[in-house]
């Protein structure tokens, strides 16, 4: 019998399932149900399950694999010492681990910013503070109003090393849970994201997904291997590497547009003189991912239509498309004119993240003379975008709208001028992300990385692109 596993993504609005052949890397069948949060989210998974088993009876001996951002996903607060360095470099850090950032706080905690921490409902708190060795005075001060005011819910500490048995010991005191990681910013210049995300995926399966009561059945916590967008920014980080691209400035972006949010993933060989020129005080990566929160194509379609009619990226008509579907997040296009405004929404939706996740390039005056300065990540030489969502998937031919997101912009934002432009038609990076982490060894890498070969165009099975139809 083939080495099944049913990989399952808890979305906020739909449960996708896919049936996979481990071993061969091969997608046998797909499907999804409306997620089930108002009763109990296995309820749309035993509906997946009763759609795969009509077709294919082996599915009753596979195991499964899931990821869920259901129940609102996963809510991430920050505090640091300041705006610009550790509580940045956090934000990023909670972002590539798949959470939703509710609140960065810097500056030391008080009355009126613990009043606001509380307010922002996170799930886990990132704490992080000085440098290696560095003045870690808040970091120490911050642990110890936390512990003072009992907090309850899980901490990361992810902020000086020294500091570790002092704020360690104040939780300890107060029992607050707490778990310790590597610094984000160990020296400055530098930002360390791997400790801090792994230690937040191990607090997301510990204390978050069972707190959020979204199943009565034991078996839900036991196959969540973390927050979905976390598990496929690790299949976005398997199709980089499979792709192959090594050149200064080149490698893959993905879309994935959902019902509330919008994010946006990148992959890329960073170029050390463009990395040079960045006016970044912290370092960038060459693994980001950014979420947009206001931009989505249900519950946040206003506010898209709004932002998309702002930049000149659409006319006054989305508005009225945008209302409907906020009014009715389960909307389902009834005919081909409800598909195009659907469309119309992604691509604003996706050129508007691309440009907050992007840097850009503009001429200034200095000193000197006329020069480029350049912020935040450059993306122009990327060779791969891919497209996400389930907009994109129903979609005919989603490539037109992509390429709204491409090319060379006069405006200066450092978009991928000439990518080739695929969609992840079968939704495979989260599946491929849940194989990959489920095994953690060479073996799983492998079977996900012939996962992501076989089913998205464009890459091949030696770990480089395909130049059929490369542009």
């Amino acid at each position: 019998m083939p080495d099944l596993v049913v990989c399952v993504d808890f979305g906020s609005t739909f449960t996708k399932a896919a049936l996979v052949d481990r071993a061969a890397g091969r997608l046998l069948a797909t499907t999804q149900h409306p997620t089930t949060s108002g009763t109990d989210v296995l309820d749309g998974y035993d509906a997946c399950l009763a759609a795969l088993a009509a077709e294919h009876p082996e599915v009753a001996h596979a195991e499964t694999l899931a990821c869920s951002s259901a129940g609102g996903g996963l809510r991430i607060a920050v505090v640091g010492n300041e705006d610009l360095v550790t509580a940045e470099a956090g934000r990023r850090v909670a972002l590539s681990s798949g959470g939703k950032v509710v609140a960065v706080l810097a500056g030391g905690l008080d009355d009126a910013r613990f009043t606001e921490l509380v307010a922002a409902r996170p799930d886990v708190l990132l704490l992080v503070g000085g440098t290696d060795g560095g003045n870690a005075a808040t970091l120490v001060a911050d642990a110890g109003f936390l512990a003072a005011r009992s907090w309850a819910g899980p901490v990361v500490v992810a902020g000086d090393v020294d500091s570790q048995d002092v704020v360690a010991g104040s939780f300890e005191g107060s029992g607050t849970p707490y778990l310790l990681a590597d610094n984000v910013v160990p020296r400055i210049g530098v930002l360390a994201p791997e400790s801090a995300r792994a230690a937040i995926r191990e607090v997301f399966l510990a204390h978050v997904i069972g707190g959020k009561n979204l199943s009565s059945r034991p078996e839900f916590a036991a196959m969540v291997l973390g927050a979905t967008p976390d598990v496929v920014l690790t299949g976005v980080e398997l199709l980089a590497a499979v792709h192959g691209s090594s050149a200064p400035g080149t490698g893959v972006v993905v879309v994935d547009v959902g019902g509330a949010t919008t994010d946006v993933h990148s992959v890329v060989t960073l170029d050390p003189e463009e990395t040079a020129l960045a006016r970044e005080v912290v370092a960038v990566t060459p693994t980001t991912r950014t979420v947009e929160g206001d931009l989505g194509m249900r519950w946040s379609a206003v506010s898209t239509a709004e932002e998309a009619i702002a930049a000149g990226l659409a006319d006054e008509d989305l508005r009225t498309a945008a209302v409907r579907r906020g009014d009715d997040p389960g909307l389902v296009p009834a005919d081909p004119a409800d598909a195009a405004d659907d469309l119309r929404l992604a691509g604003a939706a996706a050129v508007l993240a691309m440009r907050r996740h992007v840097g850009r390039s503009v001429v200034v005056l200095s000193p000197e003379g006329r020069v480029v300065e350049r912020s935040g990540k450059n993306l122009r030489a990327v060779d791969l975008l891919v497209g996400s969502g389930g907009v994109f998937r129903a979609a005919a031919d989603a490539v037109p709208v992509l390429s709204a997101a491409t090319g060379v912009d006069p405006d200066g934002w450092q978009l991928p001028e000439h990518p080739r432009i695929v969609v992840d038609e079968a939704s495979v990076l989260a599946a491929a992300g849940l194989i990959a982490l489920a095994g953690g060894d060479a073996a799983a890498l492998r079977s996900a990385q012939l996962l992501i070969c076989n089913n998205v165009s464009g890459v091949d099975q030696h770990g480089g692109a395909s130049q059929e139809g490369a542009p």
